[in-house]
């Protein structure tokens, strides 16, 4: 099938229509729509649940061997549409097309990864101290409702989809509206690979027209969340009336440290790199930046020479190194944050306005804010744009204080020489992931999460299947 418009699919048939008004999606770049998508609603939802009670029973009885090949054939079809996948991703949300193709590979490898967890799903036989056999064994919990934000349209859905599908669990999928081609990209990988219908559909529209009636349905077991704070806390409490598994991924406001004694240029230059990656819009993204007093002018030199050598421009464009914000709405709240951060002293070393060339689009320069008081906004929340904000400590002791000032606990980061420095940095930084000298703390076969305000649950890694599943003791004794 050759999909060019958006689609839901309920029980293996992808669907051009549903029950309530299409949807426009808007290109962040234009502001021109792009396409319009099918609205489910509460008819779809019910029709969908239907769908998955009725595969559940057989799904769940696929050996996970046979389920594991299932996965790596979604992969191969996935490689297949690597090049339009890319292209949806980088329209629907603004990326540089240069940059899109690594998603996808993301992506794939989250299939691969879990199509060997699927393979390896044993539990364990424990000899009983009272005679007999303890037999530990795991179960899918259920049908699952996948919750997924828009800032990685591919990699967000497949992290929950292939946990889902290696544990024996139907997945009914609930995307973004801004990004419906690029799931439904997705949805066809999966129906070509042969996924049995029902065991992975997509319902495309608004959250207020589809999330009620998924949450409020006793046969979903688990949800899976990528999404705000505030999104989540609603969820959690409506989760709570039947009761289902909650993981979550939600908000997060990321601490860098840097030292005096780390290669400070290299630091300033990786920290550009990943703050303005995606225009800003990463969960993970770097957003406070606490260097050392000695080194600090140091730092901001070298990062606003990086921010000024970004290229701004066209998602389609391969010599556009950073696009606009997704959202009108995201570039209205950075702007309100860069110009509190100003009236409370800090000053706008680059950027800090929309670029001069672009009449349409969300686009807004990249930009880096120096002498940032600790009750700025942009200290105590999260930006999600292309906006850092520098600050300077005196004692280590100082900065990881303040950089666990949030209620969030992510990501965060720390650049130094030491190794003392880095054992002490690593234990006192209050995250889920601690990166040192490095970025990159996202990976298939590490666990991916957060603490407290930022959610709860695992994705990736040998622990994230563990909750698309419930553990059965079975208690053997002989007579």
């Amino acid at each position: 099938m050759n999909v060019d418009q958006p689609r839901a699919l309920i029980g293996g048939v992808f669907r051009d229509r549903a029950g309530n008004e299409p949807i426009p999606v808007v290109d962040p770049c234009t502001e021109d729509t792009l396409w319009s998508q099918p609205a489910c609603g509460p008819a779809e939802v019910e029709e969908a649940l239907e769908y998955a009670r009725k595969a559940l029973p057989a799904w769940s009885s696929v050996y996970g061997w046979e389920r594991g090949k299932i996965l790596r054939r979604i992969a191969r079809e996935m490689e297949t549409r690597r090049p339009a996948i890319a292209r949806a991703l980088s329209l629907e949300i603004g990326r540089p097309i240069a940059q899109s193709e690594g998603e996808v590979n993301a992506a794939i490898e989250q299939l691969d990864w879990f199509a060997g967890e699927a393979e390896r799903l044993f539990g364990e036989t424990i000899r009983s101290r009272q005679g007999g056999r303890l037999i530990a064994a795991p179960e899918p919990v259920g049908i699952v409702a996948a919750f997924s934000a828009w800032n990685f349209p591919v990699n967000l859905p497949v992290r929950k989809i292939a946990p889902a599908l290696a544990a024996g669990c139907p997945v009914i999928v609930r995307p973004s509206e801004q990004v419906p081609l690029t799931t439904t990209l997705i949805a066809e990988a999966c129906v070509a690979a042969g996924v049995p219908a029902g065991v992975v559909q997509v319902l495309t529209g608004r959250a207020t027209d589809i999330v009620p009636g998924l949450m409020a349905s006793n046969d979903v077991r688990k949800i899976s969340l990528t999404g705000s704070t505030q999104v989540g806390k609603l969820l959690l409490a409506q989760a709570a009336q039947t009761v289902k598994r909650c993981s979550m991924e939600l908000g997060g406001h990321s601490p860098v440290v840097v030292c005096a004694d780390a290669d400070v240029e290299t630091a300033a230059a990786q920290c550009a790199a990943f703050k303005f990656r995606n225009a800003g819009q990463v969960c993970i993204s770097p957003n406070r930046f606490y260097v050392e007093e000695s080194v600090v002018g140091r730092f901001v030199d070298r990062m606003v020479a990086e921010a000024r050598a970004l290229k701004l421009g066209g998602s389609q464009d391969p010599q556009t190194t950073m696009g606009p914000l997704t959202l009108a709405s995201g570039r209205n709240k950075v702007e309100g944050l860069i110009a509190d951060a100003v009236s409370r002293g800090a000053a706008v070393e680059t950027g800090g306005r929309r670029p001069e060339d672009r009449n349409k689009g969300f686009f807004l320069e990249p930009t880096i804010l120096s002498g940032v008081p600790d009750d700025a906004r942009i200290m105590n929340e999260e930006p999600f744009g292309p906006v850092a904000a520098v600050a300077s400590f005196r004692t280590l002791d100082d900065a990881i204080q303040r950089a666990n000032s949030t209620p969030y606990g992510l990501a965060a980061y720390a650049f130094t020489g030491s190794a003392a420095k880095a054992d002490r940095l690593s234990a006192g930084l209050r995250a889920g992931m601690v990166g040192i000298n490095t970025f990159l703390v996202a990976h298939a076969e590490a666990p991916f999460g957060g603490v407290d305000h930022s959610g709860m649950g695992r994705e990736g890694g040998r622990q994230a299947i563990q909750d698309y599943q419930n553990i059965k003791l079975t208690s053997m004794a002989w007579t």
